[in-house]
């Protein structure tokens, strides 16, 4: 069988077209709930950015979710989403410790949106409160972060909490693991990796303090640099097809596609070594001009070879099994309202999930190529854990909230 390369998704001009995309999909809570007797489950949005906002309108069309209070940094941030997602004024938190306030008021379950930075204390703070908890991907930026995290979900027995990845919510990436893992493609010998887009759109003009934070993507200490916040995704699956974490890296990083904002670095090459000896070559660029975006984990094994691309083809070839798949080109969406479905499903049946383990161990694989790639040598699972180092993020803001739109 021929393998088909197929280019993933856009992910930054999906939300331009979520709108007309969603006219496809969306159906009315009550078409798509079994939940038709229970109130509708009450939700504080933290961050509601772009993403954030477009999330929260998942939550509400997609489920019965009603969002009912917001906390951000940014006065016209939280405003827009106000209107649009119908919550009132007097539940409004705004500056930089305004989800405290959010957690603190009358809401059945959090979700958390903000720059990723801001994940580990916000989701700590969250389950110790006792809300169920939702967090975007990465679950931190660096080591105390995520194990900080980690620590915390496993002392919660009774609410639920999630990562939101959509590859583990999809069903050709699911089947495709599970064949794998079932002896597919035989035993993984080497892994092919990568990320590959083009840049990401300035929110502001760089030079403040007020620009750094709404250009959060582009800063090392607020995203955690890009093979962290956005590579996350193909470095995830990697993981979940071999069935472990890398217990080593080796890797090289730049800065010369796009400096024109910010200090992340614009593409990353880093060697993965795995439990027995396999090796996953990776490798991330986000300034390509002229090619579509590709998102892609390929692993090869003694027998045969899967495929995977976020928004493309996922497929298994091989000596003992051929497997067609599936293309994922609704992922972005679909795998998000998959795992709200689940996270709504959780709460009204009193089925706690917890899904926090595989998140940190992916996030943890990105720090540890981040780690190996500024320093450029090979460093080991155990040394990049006991780097106890949070990032600084050195932000000179005021507390209460800006006013400023740029």
């Amino acid at each position: 069988m021929t393998l088909e390369n197929t280019h993933g998704i856009d992910r930054r001009n999906f939300l331009k077209s979520a709108a007309a995309a969603a006219s496809f999909t969306v159906l009315p809570a009550a078409t798509i709930s079994s939940y038709a007797q229970n109130s509708k489950v009450e939700l504080g949005l933290i961050g509601p950015g772009g993403r954030g906002k477009w999330i929260g309108r998942l939550f509400q069309e997609m489920s019965d979710f009603k969002v009912v209070a917001l906390a951000d940094y940014f006065r016209d941030r939280i405003e827009h989403a106000a209107k649009e997602l119908d919550v009132p004024n007097d539940r409004l938190h705004l500056g930089l410790d305004g989800y405290k306030e959010l957690i603190a008021g009358k809401v059945d379950a959090v979700a958390i949106e903000s720059p990723p930075c801001f994940h580990p204390e916000q989701a700590v703070a969250a389950m110790k409160a006792g809300k169920h908890t939702y967090i975007a991907k990465p679950v931190g930026v660096d080591v105390p972060g995520c194990l900080s995290v980690l620590e915390t979900a496993r002392t919660i027995k009774d609410k639920s909490v999630l990562i939101d990845f959509q590859t583990r919510n999809n069903e050709f990436y699911r089947e495709a693991a599970k064949r794998v893992h079932a002896g597919a493609i035989g035993a993984p010998v080497l892994g092919q990796c990568y990320y590959h887009t083009g840049r990401l759109g300035k929110q502001c003009e760089p030079g403040t303090e007020v620009a750094r934070l709404r250009n959060w993507v582009f800063d090392k200490a607020l995203s955690g640099d890009i093979i962290v916040e956005q590579n996350i995704h193909v470095i995830d699956v990697a993981n979940w097809m071999i069935n472990a974490h890398p217990e080593k890296a080796m890797g090289a990083c730049g800065r010369k596609g796009r400096v024109d904002v910010g200090d992340c670095n614009d593409h990353f090459s880093v060697t993965f070594l795995y439990p027995d000896d396999v090796m996953v070559d990776f490798s991330s660029a986000q300034f390509m001009q002229g090619y579509t975006d590709d998102l892609c984990m390929r692993l090869y094994g003694t027998e045969g070879t899967v495929d995977t691309h976020y928004g493309g083809l996922v497929a298994i070839g091989g000596k003992k099994e051929n497997w067609p798949g599936g293309k994922t080109n609704t992922i972005y969406q679909d795998g998000a309202v998959n795992n709200i479905r689940d996270f709504h499903a959780s709460i009204v049946d009193n089925k706690p999930i917890n899904i926090v383990e595989d998140g940190v161990m992916s996030a943890l694989s990105c720090i540890l190529g981040r780690k190996a790639s500024y320093e450029q040598r090979t460093v080991t699972w155990e040394e990049m854990l006991a780097d106890s180092a949070s990032l600084d993020m050195r932000l000179d803001l005021t507390a209460n909230g800006s006013e400023q739109k740029c």
